[in-house]
């Protein structure tokens, strides 16, 4: 599966954060939603949630997706470096 990246760019209140969101099959057979986010340019914080089922996961996934959108996070194209 391929990774989500969102970004948000404020210039004017110095605010450049990125939001990684992933779902990977973990080591015992079950999978994990996984979380990274933090100031553009830095190693950000990660967080790792485990689910039964991958679509379990995604549900996950696109449920915090779409609360970073409504908050200002658009995805970052392909190509663009954090």
């Amino acid at each position: 599966m391929s990774a989500v990246v969102l970004r948000r760019i404020d210039p004017d209140r110095n605010m450049a954060r990125f939001y990684r969101l992933d779902v990977q099959p973990d080591l015992f057979g079950g999978w994990s939603f996984i979380r990274e986010w933090g100031r553009i340019g830095r190693p950000g914080q990660v967080r790792s949630t485990p689910y039964p089922s991958p679509a379990e996961a995604m549900v996950a996934l696109q449920r915090q997706r779409q609360a970073k959108e409504q908050r200002g996070y658009l995805e970052q194209q392909s190509g663009e470096k954090i």
